[in-house]
């Protein structure tokens, strides 16, 4: 059955027909209708499902605030669940289905919830939690699992392309109304720079539906007139289909573009997240119109009355012959009147207001419809549809006056504005009782690091509903922001629009004002989540006194919907309960995102095999041309080994040790953190990030360091050399480069702002090329340009010169126990300086070696590997590296921490080292077990393997752990139980399992 009206609607290409599906149903709109408009177009009231109860549900609103017309848009790779039938734009081939019902829309079991909503009161999953566990558990949980959520999840991978983008403007204007388009006039015309967002397709907001003049033509004309003054103007930008999601700290605004969801052939992302950085952020987002709370007033054609009248001048429908329009504001006449216009009945105006309303109720009643003041609507009539409403007195309890015949109902309780952007940043609000709304409060606007406000609110979104007050007050906000950023506003007069007398609105919390505990059950406050009157007062009843708590205990405002509807009936009803006054309350919190964005836009471009943008090293390419098998090692790859035909791992391994430990290798070391420290307070800094000393290092020198975190933990560690007076380069692990540099920065700017240090993050600067072997001495010479004799360049030192007229800094350091030289370079002279260094070392049959051989090289010399030795929960001490921890400074982060009990318990595991009684390879991870069982039952443990390996120098398998007094056990036998039943017999012994003297490294 059609309901398209013989008037055209407003937004319409009636030339233009386009074919989708609903639940498998062929239908038919026109290009410019949205989904919600061309069901209705197609009779189809009903769209879905409610959450808790499975009522049935149809569009209460026509744009972003609906709750309730939520659908899975498409089918296998481009579905998505959840979408809004009021703002998805109708396209050829679209495919919708229905949510949260089985079998069907029409029949669903579900709805035998409805039917036991006594025993599913507000807070049930609460008062279940505290039914005996296994009551939960086998009872409760699994109903509560299969019917949790909204919509199904997706299940294959996602077909489109999202992209972010990045703006900078000096003010940005939030909607594309007429308070918008005036506004980004206004500060245009000032010679701002303005980007203006609008969400919908369409500029001009509600004003061309509700109607008026301005500056003596009608506002759509004005609205037109505006739009193509700002397209001609080179420093404004105009984006619809745009929405801002969030307002944050420092005038960022985060924008979400919808480019293709009309058109998903077009070619393009389909998404753009916007990052958008405003010196000034203009909010003209409007205001939604409030339901009123009776009985019924979830029943399908049930709707706000400004949605009725959008459906019928937009888009041409009708969503009822016989509308009924309850209200207690003027705005709820506009409906009336523009129906009666289009030829439908309007059997009466129920207006709340003993004394009516002004001059639209007048125009009302010269067009012959019935107005009742005074009177309320005691319930709706009707189950999946309305067939009429039983009319009360509003100061009554609720006795049946009249019943009269209708098919839709259009409500209207008045106007809240949109002030969830103005409150993200955290601008106030301030209760305004005579227009009965939260508005924002001017004097505590959001403000930046200035102190200065760089949020304006403006028309209806900051108050003013009458068309005059808003442009008055658009013009202001404009010619304001402009003056903000520094522009010269030409304070030209707001355009004036023909008065209006409207007579003043009266809260309406509950229809009628005494109804009883059945009306109240039946009195929707929530319509997604089934939040009813009663279950508000019941919370009150039951303690929950904090709006926020009340939120949380009855799921009002959750969900997709985030309260636009519900919340400020859902905390009056509240008030009132409480006997507080309404500002008393407060409201809940307003947080990005404005409505859901989807997880497409958040990724941008990050997918697949740009997901993670991977880190490669200068040499990175010879790696791969000589079968590198990598390593993941943060966002780097790093050679795992280099096996050659017929070789594995474990043999590649062997080979680059044995290479190494005989003769001479090398290691891509380019990936290892480098941060540069510098300042008069460097070393002051450095004094206290690390636990050793670092000021007193002199020039040329270099020191092994520890960083811990301020709980005492250790984090990091690393070779740091001082440069000159003031500068330092700290080398890091190359999975923590970046943290640390973040570490570093964090402290200089919230705890020691005032001290004089620069850091920079230098790792990708610069190549970075050890040399390692008893021959790495010779290769070097070799080169020639710098002296890498013992006595010139001693263990721990550095200095620069030139390889082989390659400009170098030598690092004698080591990891390995060798002889080693580390050498940094310039990053685009890395690969020339590897391969000059390969050709010179060939004689001596160098080769590279990958993180594994280092590994087991490191481990041989008992040496540390964050992340290995240490987990989170490892302290210096732990390791037996006291010695890295100055006696002679007074504090470094983490010493306090250090000294708390737990971290002095004699009891604590220790380092040591581990050798299997038969050679084996201890299994990495292993728990030892000791006599005894713990408070749960468990076996008793005392302690774990950290590091094991099998190493080719020693000819058998060595490991480090941490093992409960290990130190004072050394010859001790333990046993660990391996996950296949065999158990390994290991003795404790020193960590240090080659050259324990250094005698190597020292020559």
């Amino acid at each position: 059955m059609s309901t398209r009206l013989a008037t055209k609607g407003r937004l319409l290409n009636t030339g233009k027909q386009i074919r989708f599906s609903f639940n498998g149903k062929q239908m038919t709109g026109f290009e410019g209708d949205t989904l919600a408009s061309a069901l209705l177009a197609n009779g189809q009231m009903m769209m879905g499902r409610s959450f808790k109860y499975h009522r049935p549900r149809g569009p209460v609103a026509s744009g972003a605030e609906e709750p309730n017309a939520l659908v899975g848009l498409g089918t296998g790779a481009r579905f998505e669940p959840n979408q809004r039938a009021t703002t998805t734009e109708l396209f050829d081939g679209l495919s919708a289905t229905s949510q949260n019902h089985w079998p069907s829309l029409d029949f669903d079991i579900g709805a035998v919830n409805n039917k036991l909503a006594r025993f599913f009161p507000a807070g049930f999953y609460y008062k279940t939690f505290m039914a005996p566990r296994m009551a939960w558990k086998s009872v409760f949980e699994p109903i509560v699992r299969q019917s949790a959520g909204l919509g199904r999840v997706p299940k294959d991978r996602d077909a489109d392309r999202y992209e972010h983008f990045y703006a900078f403007v000096d003010i940005v204007v939030v909607g594309g109304g007429v308070a918008g388009l005036l506004a980004a006039r206004a500060a245009g015309e000032a010679g701002a720079k303005v980007l203006l967002l609008e969400q919908t397709a369409h500029w001009g907001g509600r004003a061309p539906v509700d109607g008026g003049v301005v500056d003596g033509q009608p506002v759509d004309k004005f609205v037109e007139q505006l739009v193509r003054e700002l397209h001609t103007m080179p420093n404004v930008t105009l984006r619809n289909r745009c929405m801002a999601s969030g307002v944050y700290d420092h005038g960022y605004v985060l924008g979400y573009e919808r480019l293709t969801d009309h058109a998903p052939d077009m070619n393009g992302p389909r998404h753009r997240l916007w990052r958008i950085r405003a010196k000034q952020v203009v909010t003209a987002t409007g205001a939604i119109e409030r339901p009123l709370s009776f009985s019924g007033n979830d029943v399908p054609g049930v709707m706000l009355a400004s949605a009725v009248r959008d459906y019928a001048i937009d888009y041409g429908v009708s969503v009822g012959d016989r509308t009924v329009v309850v209200t207690n504001n003027d705005d709820g006449y506009r409906t009336a009147i523009a129906l009666k216009n289009l030829g439908l009945e309007v059997p009466a105006v129920i207006d709340a207001r003993a004394s009516g309303g002004g001059g639209l109720a007048e125009e009302a009643h010269a067009l012959g419809i019935r107005v009742e003041t005074g009177k309320g609507i005691a319930k709706v009539l009707g189950g999946k549809c309305v067939t009429g409403v039983a009319i009360c007195s509003q100061a009554g309890e609720g006795a049946v006056l009249e019943e009269i015949a209708c098919d839709a109902v259009a409500m209207s309780g008045g106007w809240s504005p949109v002030v969830h952007l103005w409150s993200h940043c955290g601008g106030k609000l301030i209760w305004d009782d005579a227009l009965a709304m939260f508005r924002p409060d001017v004097d505590k606007a959001p403000t930046g690091a200035d102190g200065q406000g760089f949020v304006i609110a403006a028309g209806s979104a900051n108050g003013a509903l009458q068309l005059q007050h808003i442009l008055t007050d658009a013009q202001s906000a404009g010619e304001a922001a402009a003056l903000a950023v520094g522009a010269k506003p030409k304070h030209a007069a707001a355009p004036q629009a023909q008065a209006r007398d409207e007579a003043m609105i009266e809260p309406v919390w509950l229809m009628p004002q005494g109804a009883g505990p059945k009306l109240r059950m039946k009195a929707w406050l929530d319509f997604q989540n089934d939040v009813k009157v009663s279950d508000v007062m019941l919370a009150a009843q039951e303690g929950y006194e904090s709006v926020e708590h009340t939120k949380r205990y009855t799921t009002l405002g959750m969900a997709t919907d985030q309260g636009k509807l519900s919340n400020i009936n859902g905390l009056a009803t509240l008030a009132r309960s409480l006997n507080a006054d309404i500002p008393q309350v407060g409201t809940t919190t307003f947080r990005p995102p404005y409505t859901p964005i989807s997880m497409g836009a958040i990724a941008g471009e990050a997918r697949g095999e740009v997901f993670q943008p991977l880190r490669k090293t200068p040499m990175h390419q010879w790696h791969e041309d000589r079968a590198a098998h990598w390593e993941p090692v943060g966002h780097w790859r790093r050679p795992y080994c280099y096996p050659r035909q017929g070789e594995s791992h474990a043999d590649a391994v062997a080979r680059e040790i044995n290479q190494t430990r005989g003769s001479v290798g090398m290691l891509d070391a380019s990936t290892l953190g480098k941060i540069i420290v510098k300042g008069p307070d460097a070393g002051r800094f450095l004094d206290m990030l690390y636990t050793n000393m670092m000021s007193n290092l002199k020039p040329g020198k270099c020191r092994y360091g520890l960083m811990c975190n301020e709980n005492g933990f250790l984090m990091d560690d690393g070779v740091v050399a001082r440069i000159d007076d003031d500068t330092f380069l700290c080398h890091t692990t190359t999975g923590g480069a970046d943290h640390i540099h973040g570490h570093m920065e964090e402290w200089l700017q919230t705890e020691w702002w005032d001290w004089q240090v620069y850091t920079a993050n230098v790792t990708e600067q610069y190549a970075q090329i050890a040399v390692v072997g008893p021959n790495a001495r010779k290769v070097l010479e070799k080169l020639g340009g710098v002296d890498v004799s013992k006595e010139s360049l001693a263990f721990m030192e550095w200095k620069d010169g030139a390889l082989a007229d390659v400009p170098v800094r030598i690092y004698r350091i080591s990891f390995s126990g060798e002889l080693s030289y580390e050498i940094a370079v310039p990053a685009n002279q890395g690969q020339a300086l590897w391969d000059k260094i390969i050709e010179a070392g060939a004689e001596f049959g160098i080769m590279p070696y990958g993180t594994e051989a280092l590994h087991v090289m490191r481990a041989e010399k008992g040496f540390i590997m964050i992340g290995d030795e240490t987990d989170g929960t490892v302290i210096p001490q732990d390791l037996g590296l006291n010695w890295a921890i100055s006696k002679k400074k007074e504090d470094y982060l983490g010493k306090r921490a250090q000294a708390r009990s737990h971290m002095t318990d004699p009891k604590r595991w220790k380092l040591v080292g581990l050798e299997t009684l038969d050679g084996s390879v201890l299994p990495d991870g292993a728990y030892a077990s000791a006599a005894g069982v713990n408070a749960n039952g468990q076996r008793n443990m005392q302690g774990r393997v950290t590091s094991t390996y099998h190493s080719p120098t020693l000819g058998k398998g060595i490991a480090m752990g941490l093992v409960l007094n290990g130190p004072d056990r050394m010859g001790e036998v333990i046993e660990f139980p391996g996950t296949d039943g065999t158990t390994y017999k290991a003795r404790i012994c020193d960590p240090v399992f080659y050259d324990k003297d250094g005698e190597k490294q020292n020559v």
